[in-house]
């Protein structure tokens, strides 16, 4: 639920206000509670129909917090009267900790709302991208915010911290300065870009692979996947488990032959909507990167079910698994773990979304030395000879 279409923060890598879609600009900056009565009302239809036990409900933005203690009381407590009868609802908050005082937190707390939180890294890091509209850092204020979520009284909120993988950042200095604020969890992300935009680092990719990345082509850098590797093999070499790294946990699920269910990696069906603040349904956000109106469903919370969008060929497609896939990706040996990458990134202007993601070098090289790592701990752990190792990877195929 997008509660706040507006962001205290300018993030020059924000694909809400600086990608294709500028739809943000004709949304009411808050979502009215007419709006989220109706979205609530919508959710407990969906679960009847479809016999939930559970739903997600993510308040979002923007920045979530803008709406104000009083709005943010008078929502939750729609929630909890109209929705927790109906279904067990798990409420988080995906926040920038600008905001994040004792009062807010205390709010959150009575209504059992869990709070992650943007960081990037080392303050130099953080700094570099997240930054107020007037250019002020704002590093200082979310490292306060991440203390006040650290006190005994408040630790059982924190879900973890997202973090957005800066090439121009050391992933082991990264890494450790998110261990500072010992989170639970801590998720990586991809900046979002596509075949026509691409991020930071791979403007030189313009072509698709026309076949599975069996091997990386000589010459071709995979700087993300090197920057992972560094992190993965930090985290993994560590002597105690320090957090959860959701990406990284995901993908050594899936070479060990179990389920990898996130939106970058993985073949499980998808099972977000977004509502935005005037009630319009939408698919992910990341589509924003494409082109104007592109995650537009048409649809809205007033005159539309969520089963509506469950119709719809983009979430169709979403659903499909293997065969929601291009030729390459589905011939791939890696797409088990893969999935093909984060649809958005899929996106070339001449074939849609059947291509593979413009970081499929680094998502192959990244998966094949997890690989390689994991294989080699289960053997050794076996007692066993080690299969492959960091130097003698096994063959995709």
């Amino acid at each position: 639920m997008k509660i706040h279409s507006l962001c205290n923060l300018s993030c020059d890598y924000c694909y809400m206000y600086f990608a294709a879609d500028q739809s943000w600009r004709r949304r009411p900056p808050v979502m009215a509670l007419d709006t989220v009565r109706q979205t609530v009302d919508r959710i407990a239809e969906h679960a009847r129909e479809h016999g939930l036990s559970m739903v997600r409900l993510i308040l979002h933005g923007g920045e979530p917090l803008l709406v104000g203690k009083r709005h943010l009381a008078q929502l939750l407590a729609v929630v909890a009267e109209r929705l927790a009868p109906v279904v067990e609802v798990r409420c988080s908050m995906q926040s920038n900790g600008v905001l994040l005082d004792h009062a807010f937190l205390t709010l959150l707390r009575h209504h059992r709302v869990g709070v992650a939180v943007s960081l990037d890294g080392t303050s130099a890091a953080h700094d570099r991208h997240r930054r107020f509209a007037n250019g002020r850092a704002s590093h200082e204020r979310v490292a306060a915010a991440l203390h006040r979520l650290n006190e005994p009284r408040h630790r059982e909120l924190f879900v973890g911290l997202l973090c957005t993988v800066d090439l121009e950042s050391d992933p082991v200095e990264s890494y450790e300065a998110l261990l500072e604020f010992a989170p639970p969890r801590v998720d990586f992300t991809l900046r979002h870009g596509d075949w026509r935009h691409p991020p930071p680092g791979l403007e030189h990719r313009s072509v698709p692979p026309a076949r599975p990345p069996d091997t990386v082509p000589d010459g071709e850098p995979t700087p993300y996947a090197q920057w992972l590797i560094a992190a993965f093999d930090r985290w993994f070499d560590a002597p105690r488990k320090e957090t959860r790294v959701r990406m990284f946990e995901e993908v050594i699920s899936g070479v060990l032959g179990g389920a990898v269910n996130t939106e970058v990696f993985g073949l499980e069906p998808v099972d977000l909507v977004v509502v935005e603040a005037d009630g319009a349904l939408e698919h992910s956000d990341s589509l924003k990167v494409v082109g104007e109106g592109v995650p537009e469903t048409g649809l809205d919370v007033f005159r539309h079910s969520f089963s509506d969008v469950l119709a719809t060929k983009t979430i169709r497609r979403r659903q499909a698994g293997l065969r929601g896939l291009g030729p390459v990706c589905r011939d791939c040996a890696l797409v088990d773990v893969c999935g093909g990458g984060l649809y958005t990134h899929r996106h070339h202007p001449a074939t849609r979304f059947e291509t593979p993601s413009v970081y499929c070098y680094d998502l192959a090289a990244f998966i094949v030395h997890v690989r390689s790592r994991v294989h080699t701990a289960v053997a050794q752990l076996a007692g066993g000879t080690p299969r492959s190792g960091p130097e003698h990877p096994q063959p995709l195929l």
